[in-house]
């Protein structure tokens, strides 16, 4: 066969196909190739100010206190600024209190080192992880006046601590503004030359509020309710997966039978901004929120999904984690090799209502914070000199064009572009240790990525509704208050023909497919009809096997609708014995004629896999050799964590025109392994 043929001659098959094995399926045919804390301290108006939601405003205040720091106590910092005041153990820097009146806000009757503290999980190479707390060993005042205090608590690495503690410096800060009713906390990462190779999975700020006080949780407009509590999750019974309890002895009746885990409060980076607790029956109702106003220093770009608040209660700032991506989203250091980043600030915002009635508007005003924080975004009063203010960074512009085919280029409508350090085109979503700056091109296909860390970059972008990645060939450099106009990009999708037929919509999700209800005995009522969060509930991977008891999916292309007739996860089959078995499910398709020495394309799009294999047989179910497998794939976790992807791949599969036929043809998906 020759390596190319007249357009008329070869005809492929193009596919998406999404998978965890989670599936999504496009089959192409083709020819050829700080606003206060509003803390009632002083007369309070409540006011709408043109809004829907309430908020609460300080009116008619004194001149506000400056802020306090006390380093008197030896084993104690205190910083206060008549709003807020933050206790932190010192030197280790561990949050032991933080107040808005006589009570602390964390769980008292947690230990010191419980309470607030950042951590890292980390492993030697092919040595076990390590969960570490990161315990300071020097206390430092960076700048302490009227109007703002920043502390830091340092932890240096030393030869003595090989084995048992991340080879990486680590400096904790933490700023308290006048008039501020929160405080900002964020990290610096420093290996100079000469530390030892490490493996790094998480990265992340832990708060553990008063479980007596705060029972309400949000994490957006539609996932908000009073919570079961980590006594109710103790008496549960546990599931199959250690996160997932079945709460069968709450105190509260209303959550006897339902499912409670960590993983059914994920969110997307790009939409991980805000999130907390009410505490709904203090006097008044206080609110404790973690508000991150940018998403730079996360990892694996803006559709990387990780752990917001939870039942504990549990409020977190996921910096860097292998949820949803597993180990090739890590960060990995060689011998020697050194680096350094900035992760953070956030903002931790507290907020109070005049009375139970209206705790609901915490919510909405915590959104309003958010607002305020973007807008003040890379903030100017940062002590360390590593994080770069406004006039250090740069901008990048241009226009993102689609080229499908031989058709006209369109402007790439609300496609994903942005920048990320030098790699293979998709490489972002696995990229952990620099910074990524992303934005979303407007109807025209428009683009401004502004506050760009000055670096080498390259461009990437990806756009909803064609398969693949973009990546601009040339490597930018952004230097500080750079400017680059790219003018206009063209982005050309993987395509050797026309479309014969698809099932699925490329978006890098199973959302469109059949996510069927939930099992009535492990529900979690957060998501009882909401059809956008319905993949959330547990347990959803043992309806295949009761849809499908004794045989397989078929889908029937022309006939089947793959929102109803294509399950939202090829996953293997449960059998009585607790074990499972491979699952092989059919493609049935028709073509009318047969290009005899033609080449037909397969494109595969997965969107999640978790210790997968797939195998694709055309005609030939009982061949022993597949035609194409993906070989053994995916750590994602993303089914049995309640997402509806993981790591997008896209595989192209060639096949000769002397394994299809005229008329029906069966193409066999097998994920095989169990």
């Amino acid at each position: 066969m020759k390596v190319a043929c007249q357009v008329r001659k070869r005809v492929s098959f193009q596919w998406w196909f999404r998978m965890a094995v989670q599936l999504s399926l496009i089959f192409l045919g083709a020819c050829s190739e700080s606003i206060s804390f509003r803390k009632i301290i002083s007369s309070l108006q409540f006011s709408k100010q043109g809004r829907d939601e309430n908020f609460l405003r300080r009116v008619s205040a004194p001149p506000p206190p400056p802020v306090k720091l006390n380093t008197e106590n030896p084993h104690q910092v205190v910083i206060g600024n008549g709003i807020v005041s933050l206790n932190l153990s010192k030197p280790e820097g561990y949050i032991i209190g933080i107040y808005t009146g006589i009570h602390n806000l964390l769980e008292p009757k947690n230990k010191e080192d419980d309470r607030g503290y950042f951590d890292v999980v980390w492993n030697e190479p092919g040595k076990p992880g390590m969960f570490e707390r990161i315990h300071g060993t020097s206390f430092s005042v960076i700048v302490a006046n009227d109007n703002i205090v920043e502390v830091s608590f340092l932890r240096t690495w030393t030869a003595s601590m090989k084995g048992s503690s991340v080879p990486i410096n680590i400096d904790q800060r933490y700023i308290l503004r006048r008039c501020d009713s929160g405080f900002y906390s964020y990290v610096v990462f420093n290996r100079p030359p000469g530390l030892p190779a490490v493996e790094v999975d998480q990265i992340r700020i832990v708060f553990k509020l008063d479980e007596a006080r705060f029972h309400y949780m949000a994490i957006s407009d539609t996932r908000q309710r009073n919570m079961p509590s980590m006594t109710d999750r103790i008496t549960g019974q546990r599931l199959a997966y250690p996160e997932a309890v079945l709460l069968t002895h709450p105190y509260e009746g209303q959550f006897r039978g339902e499912v409670d885990d960590k993983y059914q409060y994920s969110i997307e980076n790009r939409d991980n901004s805000v999130h907390g607790w009410i505490a709904e029956d203090d006097l008044p109702p206080v609110g404790f929120w973690m508000i991150t106003p940018s998403n730079e220093f996360r990892n694996a770009g803006p559709v990387k999904q990780d752990l917001t608040s939870h039942v504990g209660p549990t409020t977190l700032s996921m910096f860097v984690s292998t949820h949803y991506g597993g180990k090739e989203v890590n960060m990995t250091f060689g011998e020697g090799e050194t680096y350094k980043k900035v992760f953070g600030p956030v903002f931790v915002y507290l907020n109070t209502a005049p009375n139970k009635a209206q705790f609901r508007s915490l919510w909405s005003d915590a959104v309003e914070q958010l607002s305020n924080e973007v807008r003040r975004w890379p903030y100017d009063f940062i002590g360390s000199k590593d994080f770069l203010p406004p006039n250090q960074r740069g901008t990048v512009a241009g226009q993102l064009q689609v080229q499908d085919g031989g058709g006209r280029a369109q402007p790439a409508n609300n496609a994903y572009i942005g920048l990320a350090l030098p790699g293979d085109a998709g490489s972002w979503q696995t990229e952990s240790k620099g910074y990524q700056f992303w934005t979303q091109t407007d109807r025209d296909g428009h683009f401004v990525i502004k506050n760009i860390v000055p670096g080498d970059y390259n461009l990437y972008a990806w756009v909803p509704g064609f398969i693949g990645d973009y990546r601009y060939t040339a490597k930018i450099t952004i230097k500080p208050g750079g400017n680059i106009n790219l003018d206009s990009l063209v982005y050309n999708p993987p395509r050797n023909g026309p479309t014969l037929w698809e099932i699925g919509i490329p978006d890098r999700s199973a959302a469109e497919f059949y996510v069927p209800d939930p099992i009535p005995r492990l529900m979690n009522k957060l998501y009882p009809n909401d059809c956008r969060d319905k993949f959330r509930q547990y347990g959803l991977w043992e309806r295949y096997t009761e849809l499908y008891p004794n045989h397989d999916l078929v889908y029937t292309v022309g006939v089947s609708d793959y929102h109803k007739d294509w399950f939202f996860a090829q996953v293997t089959r449960s059998t009585t014995n607790k074990g499972y078995v491979p699952t092989t499910w059919q493609i049935q398709f028709q073509l009318q004629h047969i290009i005899l020495s033609g080449n037909y394309t397969l494109q595969l799009a997965l969107a999640s896999a978790t210790n997968s294999r797939l195998k694709v047989r055309f005609n030939e179910p009982k061949a022993k050799l597949p035609h194409f497998s993906t070989g053994l794939i995916g750590d994602d976790n993303a089914i049995a964590r309640h997402g509806i992807h993981g790591l997008y791949r896209l595989y192209t599969i060639v096949v000769g025109s002397n394994h299809l036929v005229k008329g029906k043809n069966i193409i066999y998906l097998t994920q095989s392994k169990s």
